[in-house]
């Protein structure tokens, strides 16, 4: 037993609370401040704690600067402009995994929907202004500017609870950002140029991209990061059973 770990008193709980409630999807970045390469390590490792079915530990992590950050970008908006004049090849590029359900329903469409418009209109993007959305969707393959760029794998042969056994890694990973001044923006938008982006980082044919990552110091005048999105408090998903 790691006795350290038992008797760890968390003191400061208003810290630890600010570092997840100050979590955001962050979607400017300032592009010349660099992140550390030890920095980078320490969160990973903290991150790692994650809890993991019978200690599976099921994250790969590939980390993306300069110039394969900048490649990985070219490689990926070039699919993705070409993608959108050529709708017909939109089918070259598949996510291995459903991320979203095929079927949406209330109340699920319904905050997918606020999320979006909430969006666009901060941006002052109007409906129908199809190059203005694909402009600011292209913005996650620039990594919103940030100078590190993460992709995640997960091992093919693992079952759907390594998926959430991630879930958590992931959390740590943004919760530990936050604690060093850092903020992040987990995307999925990745996904389905996953053919183009795991030869890039060198990943295994057992691999399946699980996400990317936008990862640095938020640009704090960017409008775009005053954008929040909204909480069900817990009153509204939890029913006590008595």
């Amino acid at each position: 037993m790691n006795t350290s770990q038992v008797a760890t008193v968390v003191a400061d709980a208003a810290s630890v609370d600010a570092a997840i409630a100050s979590r955001f999807s962050c979607r400017a970045f300032h592009r010349e401040r660099e992140v550390p390469r030890q920095l980078l390590l320490d969160i990973l490792d903290v991150a790692a704690r994650a809890p993991s079915g019978t200690n599976t530990q099921p994250w790969q992590v590939y980390v993306l600067q300069g110039a394969s950050r900048d490649a990985l970008v070219d490689k990926v908006c070039a699919a993705h402009d070409a993608a959108y004049a050529d709708p017909s090849r939109a089918a070259e590029y598949r996510e291995e995994y459903d991320y979203y359900p095929t079927k949406w329903v209330s109340p699920f469409i319904d905050r997918r929907r606020e999320n979006g418009w909430s969006l666009y209109g901060l941006l002052g993007i109007a409906k129908g202004e199809k190059d203005k959305m694909h402009a600011q969707h292209q913005r996650n393959f620039r990594f919103f500017d940030a100078p590190v760029g993460l992709m995640f794998t997960i091992n093919r042969i693992l079952g759907r609870g390594s998926l959430m056994d991630y879930g958590m890694f992931l959390q740590n990973v943004m919760v530990a950002a936050r604690a060093h001044g850092l903020h992040t923006c987990p995307q999925a938008a990745w996904n389905g140029y996953a053919k183009i982006i795991l030869p890039h980082v060198g990943a295994g044919g057992d691999e399946m991209l699980v996400c990317g990552m936008s990862l640095g110091y938020a640009d704090l005048q960017s409008p775009v990061n005053g954008f929040r999105t909204p909480r069900e408090p817990a009153t509204a998903f939890t029913r006590w059973v008595e």
